[in-house]
Formats: C-alpha cells, structure tokens, sequence
C-alpha cells in the first residue's frame, strides 16, 4: 500500500496511535458521489503495561454535512495483545459521498494486570484525493 505522507499521530497513556490515509480510485466513482479510503492503522505500546484493545468507536465526518459514529467489538475481527514495546498494525477503509472528509475516534484498552479500561485517542486524519490538492 503506497499510503500518502501525511502520518499523524498521537499519544495516550503510552499508546502511540499513527494514521496514514490513501484515496483509493479503483474503487470509487465520484460520478455517483462514492470516494473511497483506505487507512493504515500502526498501534504502539510504549507503556510498561501490558495492553488488550477491547473497542473501537469512529467519528466519520463527510463535508457533505453528515457526521457516521462507527462503533464495534476490536478491530478487523481481532482483540489484539500488546506486551510492551509491541506493535499491531492493520488496513481498513472507509467511503464518503463527498471527496472530503475526516475521521477521529478512540479505541477502549484494557490493562491485563489490573483490568483497569482507559480510552486511547486516534487522532483525526483527513480523506482526501491527490487531485483535490492540486
């Protein structure tokens, strides 16, 4: 996946969350309102806990005006553990029926020596094509 440089990241209780984005024109059809995403997701545990992501909740904002709250157990069917120093990373997608938008959200962790749950920040990215930024 040839992903577009524009990694954000963030930070939360030693979780580092990165994002990078690439618009995927083999599959969208801006004729018919239908852009589509794909996103790679790259999760560090830099905690000296060791960590399950139980949750995910996404915001998917479309500059249509419409805003889609995403929730669910894991991610792409899994539950990952992380030791510390682990990394888990994974490809998803998402499709907007503008040529612009922007997703943010937050994954529900859980800390397996205490159980303790706490919510890891993804930091908001934006959807958009090459061909807008010319």
């Amino acid at each position: 996946m040839n992903l577009l440089e524009n990694m954000t990241a963030a930070i939360t209780e030693g979780i580092k969350i990165s994002v990078n984005t690439e618009y995927q024109p083999e599959y969208s059809n801006p004729f018919n309102l239908h852009y589509v995403f794909a996103y790679k997701i790259l999760i560090e545990n830099n905690s000296e806990h060791t960590v399950q992501l139980l949750r995910r909740k996404w915001f998917i904002y479309d500059s249509d005006g419409s805003i889609r709250e995403v929730e669910g157990e894991g991610v792409v069917g899994q539950q990952p553990i992380l030791e510390p120093g682990e990394v888990h990373q994974y490809v998803s997608g998402c499709n907007l029926k503008s040529s612009m938008g922007k997703m943010k959200g937050f994954y529900t962790m859980e800390r397996t020596m205490d159980s303790k749950t706490f919510n890891v920040t993804i930091p908001e990215f934006t959807l958009i094509p090459p061909f807008k930024l010319n």
